[in-house]
């Protein structure tokens, strides 16, 4: 590899690392004779310094932009050292990867050059160098540019396992102040025309199994948060309705990194708002498996999440009047809204009380964290320590109390409630 391919490759994977809506998983493509494979459920083999499991290579076709948004570190005002892949030099350093096993699949995105359609031609070249020349079956994520064409769209979603279409700022009035040059109808329609094609395969495939596939992971979008003002609530709402009219398979949250302190439009942070964003996933958790409603998770005066409680937890103490609920007796969607129990723990208890009655005990052995759950439930024997008898402050101050440690709080958060 020459000393020009090394300085772009640099310069443009670490431009693109503040895009974290780029999943490694959803697909299962078999080697027919080609290059590599995609595993159905998920190609992460390796780990960063941060937890984080990745084997993509994830970089930008150009950080050059025609765009000069506020919350960029490639907005076109900046003076920092660019470069850009041709689709060769791209898809041949793909293959060389692979074959070095330093990764299994490609996330790429792009800069806007001279147009979004322009642009796209080229990102789509790299795909079928992969896919068609050197026939490359590893998994491909691609961030579609709004404002490209419908058949652009189309030739991307043939190529590539995923889509994802960014909407960066949750509100269009918002983004209007900090990205003048994007509006959200850009976005939005090629968020519709993915989710038309992934209907009209869907179809197509029921009555030719030979269909080409189209997006077969589905798609997926970021919202930047901090960087404006939206609520928590409104952030939750415009995902809620994302899931349910979009296909969407998942909505990324990126706490805001002030990369471009010097702009006053800007919020003044010192570093990204990590509680808020991890807070955010485990909401977007309950919305997708939990049965919750967006208007129920911040629910009451308070339109943000409480930062010192899983979303869930709060949700239960604001609301004692739900419990305790009876792990014997109650049905399915009940049982699940108690803390410390998750989806697993209340299909099994579903089933497992059909052989008689659970005790205590029993939920410990099926993996309920009985230290938070023991306030909401009652199994099989009367109980004099629930919420309704401590009251809802008393077991708040009962729960955060036993979170007490040296560790950077921001570590004790985990991306899925219970």
């Amino acid at each position: 590899m020459n000393h020009e391919l090394i300085k772009k490759v640099e310069i443009l994977a670490d431009a693109a690392k503040y895009d974290v809506s780029c999943s490694s998983s959803g697909v299962s493509r078999t080697n027919k004779g080609g290059l590599g494979n995609a595993a159905g459920w998920g190609i992460c083999h390796t780990y960063t310094a941060d937890g984080r499991c990745v084997s993509l290579l994830k970089t930008l076709m150009s950080n050059y932009c025609l765009y000069d948004c506020a919350y960029c570190v490639n907005r076109r005002s900046n003076d920092i050292p660019r470069a850009s892949f041709t689709s060769r030099e791209l898809a041949e350093l793909t293959i060389e990867f692979y074959r070095r096993n330093y990764i299994e699949g490609l996330f790429l995105s792009s800069g806007v050059l001279k147009n979004p359609d322009h642009t796209m031609e080229l990102m789509i070249g790299v795909l079928k160098d992969l896919r068609q020349v050197h026939r490359f079956n590893g998994y491909i994520h691609l961030k579609t540019i709004p404002g490209a064409s419908r058949e652009l769209v189309r030739q991307a979603g043939l190529h590539a396992d995923r889509l994802s279409v960014n909407i960066e700022i949750p509100t269009e009035i918002n983004l209007k102040k900090l990205a003048p040059e994007k509006d959200h109808q850009s976005v939005y329609r090629p968020m519709n025309q993915i989710r038309e094609g992934i209907l009209e395969n869907r179809e197509d495939r029921r009555k030719y199994r030979s269909a080409p596939r189209f997006v077969p992971a589905g798609q997926s979008t970021q919202v930047i948060i901090g960087a404006s003002g939206e609520s928590d609530r409104d952030i939750l709402s415009l995902s809620a309705g994302l899931y349910s009219r979009s296909e969407l398979k998942r909505v990324y949250y990126s706490g805001f990194v002030p990369v471009n302190a010097y702009d006053p439009r800007l919020p003044r942070l010192k570093a990204a708002p990590l509680v808020r964003e991890n807070r955010l996933y485990q909401a977007d958790w309950l919305l997708r498996f939990y049965g919750f409603e967006a208007s129920e998770i911040t629910d009451g005066p308070t339109p943000d999440l409480d930062l010192e409680m899983d979303p869930k937890l709060a949700w239960a103490i604001r609301h004692p009047e739900w419990f305790p609920v009876d792990v014997n007796r109650d049905d399915y969607q009940r049982i699940l809204r108690v803390p410390g129990l998750g989806v697993r723990s209340a299909r099994l208890i579903v089933m497992a009380r059909r052989r008689g009655t659970l005790r205590p005990e029993h939920l410990a052995k099926m993996g309920v964290i009985m230290k938070r759950a023991s306030f909401f439930i009652t199994c099989g024997r009367p109980s004099l320590s629930t919420i309704g008898d401590l009251g809802p402050e008393h077991v708040r101050r009962l729960v955060l109390g036993k979170k007490k440690s040296k560790t950077d709080p921001r570590q004790l958060l985990l991306p899925f409630p219970e």
